[in-house]
């Protein structure tokens, strides 16, 4: 797949505790982002943050409500970014979504390495 040149960088704003019909919602959008044809999508976990409503996410082990923070990060050309869209307003009922635009230098797999399927 080529992708070098302008492209479109999603990134979605969620608390690991958030669920998408009974599994947990950064899950959900990379499976979306996957039976779209996205080129990719990556899930980052932080160890604080907050959001609209100042409640703190964190990933301190002894808290009572573990909720860190999740930033979900797909990349890929505004037509198929496009598709995710209407998905994501759908999926994210509390979080941020943003899109920036990237320019993507390089983009390759180890064509000797079998891909992987889930």
């Amino acid at each position: 797949m080529k992708l070098e040149g302008e492209r479109q960088l999603v990134r979605i704003f969620i608390g690991e505790q958030d669920r998408w019909r009974g599994r947990p919602l950064y899950e959900a959008i990379v499976d979306e982002a996957r039976a779209l044809g996205l080129a990719g999508a990556t899930v980052f976990k932080g160890i604080l943050g907050y959001g609209c409503k100042a409640h703190l996410h964190t990933a301190k082990l002894l808290e009572l409500s573990y909720d860190a923070p999740i930033v979900v990060e797909i990349v890929d050309a505004r037509a198929k970014i496009a598709k995710l869209l209407p998905k994501l307003q759908a999926m994210v009922t509390e979080g941020l979504v943003t899109i920036e635009k990237v320019h993507v230098i390089l983009y390759r797999a180890d064509a000797a390495k079998p891909r992987s399927g889930r």
